[in-house]
């Protein structure tokens, strides 16, 4: 039988993937109701969620996770089921930089919502794991680094992680499987391939490269471009997401890849000859182009095994990069 999802609280709901969940979770089932709080940092917008479809169904709250009075009184006074925990400090620039906030987002933040969760959902109203559920967003950075010839990413593999960013995940990750094994907490696990689309933030790699590109700006690549990632449309994304949540075994993590591998310097290219067919310049974008140094401890291919999902809930990704890119310059362009 599924997992019927009532009152969800989403976390971080105004950033790239969060508020692309909402849309999709609001057109998808007529019957939730959805809170978000979301501190409203650099990497959140209300215009990523304003308009929803359903306004009688959504609440938004400014807040911080890691605001314990104020998470337990959200779980009692919107008798949430079900908490998908998408906020996070997520740019590895920024963790390498400045560390700290990582630590205190992924990791604090994530042990407040465990916390509030266990009291209110197996303390206060003694619910089954048929009753409630905790959905944890992760990364496959957690997992660390692979070569060329090293098989994809699987739900088996050990963690190691190289930078701030990834090592705060996994520590959240480790916590989350904690609260099911120690205290029976149900949960469900996603590691996620890099994702792409609608609303992400600029200072990543794709908006990046469409933002500078369009300003006639260099676009900037590090190294020599050969670093190597999986891409996944977001939708696509929000759709696993939901999948696990309500046909997932609770206690088990999910990989989510698109099966879609390409070299950054490729996806440059590639964006360059999608903005030559859609906004010409008298030159070509891609003479653009500019290497820069490369970033330090920098990863060079992460790659996602999907098996486990595609066999045990039957979820395939249903966008090509051609159109998922497509969809993702109309929102840009």
């Amino acid at each position: 039988m599924n997992y019927q999802a009532k009152n969800i609280l989403i976390t971080g709901g105004c950033g790239f993937i969060g508020s692309n969940f909402i849309h999709y979770l609001l057109a998808k089932n007529s019957t939730v109701t959805i809170v978000n709080v979301d501190l409203l940092t650099y990497a959140g917008a209300l215009t990523n969620v304003e308009p929803v479809s359903d306004p009688a169904r959504y609440t938004f709250v400014q807040g911080d996770i890691g605001d314990a009075v104020l998470i337990a009184h959200l779980l009692r006074e919107h008798q949430i089921d079900t908490i998908i925990h998408f906020a996070a400090e997520s740019h590895v620039d920024r963790s390498i930089a400045g560390p700290a906030a990582f630590v205190n987002t992924n990791i604090m933040g994530t042990f407040v919502l465990l916390e509030a969760a266990r009291w209110y959902w197996l303390t206060e109203q003694q619910w089954g794991s048929d009753q409630c559920r905790f959905h944890h967003i992760s990364t496959d950075e957690v997992y660390g680094t692979l070569t060329v010839e090293d098989p994809a990413f699987s739900e088996t593999t050990p963690y190691a992680p190289n930078s701030p960013y990834s090592a705060s995940k996994a520590g959240s990750d480790h916590l989350v499987r904690a609260y099911f094994h120690t205290y029976g907490l149900p949960m469900t696990l996603s590691n996620c391939s890099n994702n792409y689309g609608p609303r992400q933030h600029a200072e990543k790699f794709i908006p990046t490269i469409i933002r500078t590109a369009l300003a006639n700006l260099p676009i900037p690549v590090y190294g020599d471009g050969s670093n190597i990632r999986d891409w996944l449309y977001v939708t696509d994304h929000c759709d696993a997401i939901w999948q696990i949540i309500q046909r997932g075994t609770v206690g088990e993590a999910y990989n989510v890849g698109g099966n879609n591998e390409w070299t950054n310097l490729a996806i440059v290219q590639h964006i360059c000859a999608m903005l030559d067919e859609a906004v010409p310049r008298v030159t070509p974008y891609r003479d653009l182009i500019t290497f820069v140094t490369d970033r330090a401890g920098h990863d060079w291919r992460y790659a996602i095994d999907a098996t486990k999902i595609q066999q045990q809930l039957h979820w395939f990704p249903l966008e090509s990069f051609e159109t998922g890119m497509s969809k993702t310059l109309d929102f840009y362009c």
